[in-house]
């Protein structure tokens, strides 16, 4: 367990006062192998040796990283998981909308303060980034596409490094320059094989998958798969899980020990239904594989 350290200046102070606690510090996990069995054991994530490793690589080589692809990849919570488990320490997430700017993510002088006392170091709040640049811990940017922060942050410490989400696909958020692209390093999400994601689902439903049959996660993962094919909303690993979640804990409700066709049929729709643009796919597909 890492201590809270003694610091004289006055912004880092302020920092470990405000944020230490948050980031419950631990043994950092350096090693690829490492990362990949605490991600599976801790975070409930199935990552592969080869993502990982290219990650670490950036983070030793002091570059930021990448993660791209559409939504419900894995791409945040992957994203943080490494970060975490990298640095021995909570990582920061800092969630973009187009107003999000230096000011929002690493300090700005408090309004009443900085009348009484001045602009200051002691009028002076230490936002997210900042905080982790002193704490040595991860950042993840999620959604960089939606704000007009643009710069690279390289690492100070060696716990200190930053992970970027964006999903190219959205064509409501603005683009990456070329400068921006030449110094991260690039890494693509896409969905999970079947059976990669059936796994994902057993390890967050724990016991509770044993009331799922071979035959209804089959027609599950059929169901979202063709939804990917062919509706606006494409449903991730996370709506997978939240569906079989659903129907299992709908099975309990009605006091059965296996989830059967219409528990999945009456959980599928407050969990595949996002766009009201989708609605008849959504309920053509469910059913084709889910007829009650």
């Amino acid at each position: 367990m890492q201590h809270k350290r003694e610091v004289e200046d006055v912004i880092e102070k302020k920092v470990y006062e405000t944020y230490y606690t948050i980031v419950e510090p631990f043994k950092p996990v350096r090693s690829v192998k490492g990362i990949v069995e605490q991600l599976r054991e801790k975070f409930k994530l199935i990552v592969s040796e080869k993502l990982v490793a290219l990650v670490v690589s950036a983070f030793l080589t002091g570059r930021p990283v990448l993660f791209e692809g559409p939504p419900g990849t894995g791409k945040t919570e992957v994203g943080y998981g490494i970060l975490t488990l990298w640095a021995g320490k909570k990582a920061f997430i800092l969630p973009c909308s187009e107003n999000y700017d230096e000011y929002r993510v690493i300090g700005d002088f408090h309004p009443l303060m900085a009348m009484k006392m001045g602009f200051t170091e002691e009028s002076f709040v230490p936002r997210p980034l900042l905080a982790a640049l002193i704490l040595d811990a991860g950042v993840l940017v999620d959604e960089i596409r939606r704000s007009s922060l643009r710069r690279v942050f390289k690492a100070k410490g060696e716990g200190f490094q930053v992970i970027f989400t964006s999903n190219p696909e959205d064509i409501a958020q603005g683009e990456l320059s070329d400068a921006f692209l030449r110094r991260v390093v690039r890494i693509k999400f896409t969905y999970p094989p079947e059976e990669v994601e059936k796994e994902i689902a057993k390890l967050r439903l724990g016991e509770d998958f044993k009331m799922i049959t071979e035959d209804s996660i089959s027609k599950v993962l059929a169901v979202v798969n063709e939804l990917r094919n062919k509706a606006l909303h494409k449903p991730g690993p996370a709506d997978t899980v939240a569906w079989t979640q659903m129907a299992t804990g709908l099975a309990k409700l009605r006091g059965k020990k296996k989830a059967d066709l219409k528990d999945f049929y009456d959980a599928a729709f407050s969990v595949l239904l996002k766009r009201s643009e989708d609605e008849d796919l959504v309920y053509s597909i469910v059913e084709k594989y889910f007829k009650r």
